[in-house]
């Protein structure tokens, strides 16, 4: 393989992120006296590439690794926390590394072990098969009818201790009626109407007049045309919905009040 080494070179100190960096001790086979040593070198792993550098700060890298068709194992050496990349072709220079402690091994085996694009490529086909297993599995609980619900719900339509209970109003102190098990209505009279030996609820209390209208009914600057219509049916049973809908008036006037004691407006 042919690289062009001042692209390399500018690739190796360029501000892209590495992978993995460190120092580690790169084993040097001297023929001639029969021995070995070990030199500390600076490491950078970006993507399958290993640039080692003769010191941290040096700006160009003495070396260079492509971590394509090896493997990456632990060896015995006389060193300890030793590594080894080996390649698949006969012949070929193996290095051995070692590293200053065992979490250092442990990090720089697991990085080299995924840097390769024969990991990606493995990678990428798991992936593609989980997906596609999702997609079939998914595909099947569409087709599936939905028995089991649609049984429960008819099940707890037809028990009659399931369905919710008829709630009646009561009254509160100023006068104005929630809804509750009690049987009263705003005032403390019980309403005379009913309809199937229910009580019905009271009607809705008469919208106050703000004096954010104008004299010919129209509307305060701060309300919305759907803030005038109110969203509840007079035979609701939800009190909490006409407690917003009337706060909204109150918030509106609220606000206005607050304007006019900053300008200072009393």
């Amino acid at each position: 393989m042919k690289l062009n080494e001042r692209s390399v070179a500018h690739y190796a100190t360029c501000d892209s992120p590495a992978d993995h960096t460190g120092f580690l001790r790169k084993r040097v086979e001297r023929h001639h006296h029969h021995g070995t040593s070990y030199q500390r070198r600076w490491f950078v792993l970006k993507g399958n590439l290993l640039f080692y550098f003769e010191e941290r700060e040096s700006r160009e890298p003495m070396g260079l690794v492509v971590l394509e068709g090896c493997t990456v194992e632990l060896c015995e050496a006389a060193e300890e926390f030793a590594f080894a990349i080996r390649f698949d072709d006969a012949g070929a220079r193996a290095y051995v590394l070692v590293a200053d402690g065992q979490a250092a091994m442990e990090a720089w085996v697991k990085a080299l072990s995924r840097a390769s694009f024969d990991y990606m490529r493995l990678v990428v086909r798991e992936l593609e098969k989980q997906l596609e297993e999702a997609c079939k599995s998914l595909a099947a609980c569409r087709k599936s009818p939905r028995r089991s619900s649609s049984s429960g719900r008819k099940r707890h339509l037809s028990n009659p201790a399931l369905q919710p209970l008829q709630e009646k109003p009561t009254t509160l102190e100023n006068g104005y009626s929630t809804w509750s098990s009690g049987g009263c209505v705003a005032g403390g009279a019980t309403s005379p109407d009913h309809d199937g030996g229910q009580t019905k609820p009271p009607p809705l209390p008469p919208r106050r007049r703000s004096a954010a209208s104008g004299a010919t009914g129209s509307p305060a600057p701060g309300l919305s045309p759907a803030m005038l219509e109110s969203p509840v049916p007079p035979e609701t049973i939800c009190f909490s919905k006409l407690h917003n809908w009337y706060g909204q008036e109150i918030a509106v006037l609220r606000r206005e009040w607050q304007e006019r004691q900053k300008r200072g407006h009393p």
